[in-house]
């Protein structure tokens, strides 16, 4: 299976799949260390931590299964961008939780002494989870926005066949009233029905 079966639109959202999925696994390992030091007791520190394996083991399986199989319904707009706006609608609200209970964590975590270096290390772990957990939700939601807005763009302009198919081999082409619209203008106008031309002197 080469790249050159998939168009230049669909090259792109896999490129956006795996920064998507790049940031998850950030998240995750940022999420995993501040479990570790506070021994997975915070709710505040678990709902990241369950939130990035979820995103992981669903943008893992909805790309492999894109690349393997050709026509894929988890790989239609539709589906695909309901997922990432589910997932990005969960993220805000467990972003939500989570920064309202990190805002006793200190934000310059040198203020901590350095007899705690453990601590220092868990206050730097957390203050990037803070920002990895919003850039998350930020990169899931503007890509659901934006392969939402391309897909109504391309339906409007007399391409309804880009929700019938993945978008990673998706490729623009004239909308049939306009394929026949040239033809009318080719054959009718210039030649009558009985192949008369229209040029000719009546």
């Amino acid at each position: 299976m080469g790249l050159s079966e998939f168009s230049s639109v669909g090259k792109k959202k896999l490129g956006v799949q795996v920064l998507l999925i790049v940031l998850d696994v950030i998240a995750l390992a940022f999420a995993a260390r501040v479990n570790i030091f506070q021994e997975f007791y915070f709710m505040a520190d678990l709902f990241p931590l369950g939130l990035a394996i979820t995103t992981l083991v669903i943008l893992f399986f909805t790309l492999v299964l894109d690349l393997a199989i050709q026509n894929m319904p988890t790989a239609r707009p539709a589906i695909e961008i309901g997922l990432l706006y589910v997932l990005s609608i969960f993220w805000l609200a467990f972003n939500a939780f989570s920064t309202s209970r990190w805002r006793n964590v200190p934000m310059n975590c040198g203020s901590i002494p350095e007899e705690y270096p453990d601590t220092r290390a868990w206050c730097r772990d957390v203050q990037a989870l803070k920002s990895f957990v919003w850039i998350e939700f930020v990169a899931l939601f503007f890509t659901a926005s934006f392969l939402l807005r391309y897909a109504i763009t391309e339906h409007k302009r007399g391409r309804p066949e880009v929700w019938s198919g993945p978008l990673s081999r998706y490729t623009p082409r004239a909308p049939p009233q306009q394929r026949n619209e040239f033809l009318r203008q080719t054959y009718t106008d210039y030649f009558g029905a009985r192949g008369t031309s229209a040029f000719e002197k009546i």
